[in-house]
């Protein structure tokens, strides 16, 4: 068994600024560290093995900030950039912040928010683009509602639609190679937010007039928010060819969104998460959006940074060996697990054929499911014991 977990660019391990850089500010206190130099966050990452940084244009430079201003942090960052060989593999937008927003933002019910939303995000994506960007995420938290009393939900979703169809012919318009990517949350800070889970999301990509330049960024802690399975969903995504890209965090059941580090909360779930990416083949960055616990420094900023690779390292570990055990495959073959990928009538088979054939019902009735021997195999190896 491995003791070598150091992160390396070949994983693909990346971090959003505002991960790293948070103060741990919650709704019942204030600051509990200072403000993080973007630069200084890319060099710190690079240290730890990172491949790439993702940011919201609010965390480079404040919201109105004047136009030299703006650009002597860009440069900044860019010097950090290609000082450390970390690239920007995804950007966003803060829609969600400013009292401007605090009733929606691309879906506002008043129309001059909305314009402002999209000249903001229109900005974004041309510095987006400039840094070499591939994926462009669309977090609606502010999208959604405490009343529903007080919102056309059928003219939400028009809008929201209008608004993706713009950036998509945007985009493509000025030949940038950037997909979009939704992220679905179920709720906070709304009551209820739009597209509140990967299920919903797919549905209305399916709406938009560029649907192939949309896909989604779930997270961990959002899905299992809304009680869903985060191995489903992530699974569902991959099979839609909708896996754009993804936030790791932890998470213990459907509570407020504690962005735990990964590994953290759910660890089962978490171990099946890797074993489904690596297995399944999904090549897009491993992006981590945690928050370092607020009663750390910045040595406890790094700390539970660092344990975010590491721990995906370690579940990638145990689930290369669960696959390889022999014992595991009889145990898939036992549990039929393998049996799912024949299709249930054969090519040329007709349903006469179907209806033909004859069935023991109760002696089907009586197999077991031989799950239980399977299941406590993974959890074996996700506990090294094997």
């Amino acid at each position: 068994m491995s003791t070598d977990y150091t992160p390396r660019p070949e994983h693909r391990f990346s971090f959003g600024l505002w991960t790293v850089g948070w103060q741990g500010v919650d709704p019942f206190g204030v600051a509990t560290r200072e403000p993080m130099d973007p630069a200084y966050a890319v060099e710190k990452l690079a240290e730890l093995g990172a491949y790439g940084v993702t940011f919201h244009d609010d965390d480079l430079f404040g919201l109105g900030s004047p136009e030299t201003d703006r650009e002597a942090k860009i440069s900044s960052f860019r010097k950090a950039l290609d000082a450390t060989g970390l690239i920007v593999p995804m950007a966003t937008t803060n829609l969600f912040s400013h009292p401007v927003f605090k009733e929606g933002a691309l879906t506002a019910n008043d129309r001059d928010v909305r314009r402002y939303a999209l000249r903001k995000v229109l900005r974004n994506l041309d510095l987006a683009a400039e840094l070499g960007a591939k994926t462009y995420v669309l977090w609606g938290g502010r999208e959604g509602s405490e009343s529903d009393v007080a919102k056309d939900v059928r003219a939400s979703l028009d809008r929201y639609k209008e608004a993706l169809d713009i950036l998509c012919a945007y985009v493509r318009e000025q030949g940038y190679d950037i997909r979009f990517a939704l992220e679905p949350k179920p709720n906070e800070p709304r009551g209820n937010v739009f597209l509140p889970t990967i299920g919903h999301a797919i549905a209305f990509i399916g709406e938009l007039e560029e649907p192939d330049r949309v896909g989604l960024n779930p997270e961990v802690g959002h899905e299992q928010m809304a009680g869903m399975s985060v191995v489903h969903g992530y699974a569902q995504a991959l099979w839609h060819k909708k896996l754009f890209h993804i936030d790791l965090n932890g998470q213990n059941g459907p509570r407020y969104d504690q962005d735990l580090r990964f590994g953290n909360g759910d660890v089962k779930t978490a171990f099946l998460l890797v074993d489904l990416l690596e297995h399944e083949g999904y090549d897009g960055p491993r992006h981590f959006d945690f928050k370092p616990g607020r009663i750390e420094d910045e040595s406890g900023v790094w700390e539970s940074a660092r344990a975010c690779m590491r721990n995906y390292l370690i579940f990638a570990e145990r689930a290369a060996a669960f696959r390889a055990d022999p014992e595991v495959a009889a145990a898939f073959a036992d549990a039929r697990v393998g049996e799912l990928s024949t299709p249930t009538l054969a090519d040329g088979e007709s349903l006469a054929d179907l209806r033909s054939e004859e069935f023991d019902l109760e002696q089907a009735a009586l197999r077991g499911a031989k799950v239980e021997k399977l299941d406590q195999l993974a959890l074996e190896h996700l506990f090294g014991t094997r």
